[in-house]
């Protein structure tokens, strides 16, 4: 069982994957409890944000020492920080919270974490939205799992009409 928990963890962990993979891995290879499968993989996903936050600000500080890359940076994030500023005010924690929830490529703590520094979040309001995002992508992977594939069916039969 501690080797499930230890993979299950580190899919979760894997940036294109993370819970989204992590979770079905869960239900359909392991012999633990799907509840417990589920837990494992929320809390590793909302653990993962803090040490993505952490090593990016880390890895752009270093960065940032090189000239170049400074006046690119600059040039670039601030301009998109200003262009952005208004949806951030109107969704911010909600929104990050939506775009890190919504189970599709590009998408989770990775992406959001990127997305949260350079538009300017504060670590608080991106801890808060990826709690909000994993939980939700939590909520909407593990639903499609136990009810099969009667809801990709039911997705498909409305997209339908």
């Amino acid at each position: 069982m501690l080797t499930q928990l230890a993979l299950l963890v580190a899919i979760t962990f894997v940036p294109a994957l993370e819970l989204r993979a992590s979770i079905p891995y869960g239900y359909l290879q392991s012999s633990m409890p799907f509840g417990l499968a589920v837990a494992v993989c929320l809390l590793a996903n909302v653990a993962l944000a803090p040490v993505v936050w952490i090593f990016l600000d880390r890895a752009v500080h270093l960065l940032l020492r090189f000239d170049w890359i400074r006046v690119i940076y600059e040039k670039m994030v601030v301009r998109t920080q200003r262009n952005v500023e208004p949806w951030v005010n109107k969704w911010g924690v909600l929104g990050l919270g939506l775009f890190i929830g919504i189970p599709l490529p590009g998408s989770g703590v990775y992406s959001g974490a990127l997305g949260a520094y350079l538009l300017g979040f504060r670590f608080r309001d991106f801890m808060a939205a990826s709690v909000i995002g994993v939980l939700m992508a939590g909520g909407i992977v593990s639903l499609v799992m136990v009810s099969g594939s009667s809801a990709f069916d039911l997705l498909l039969s409305r997209g339908a009409r």
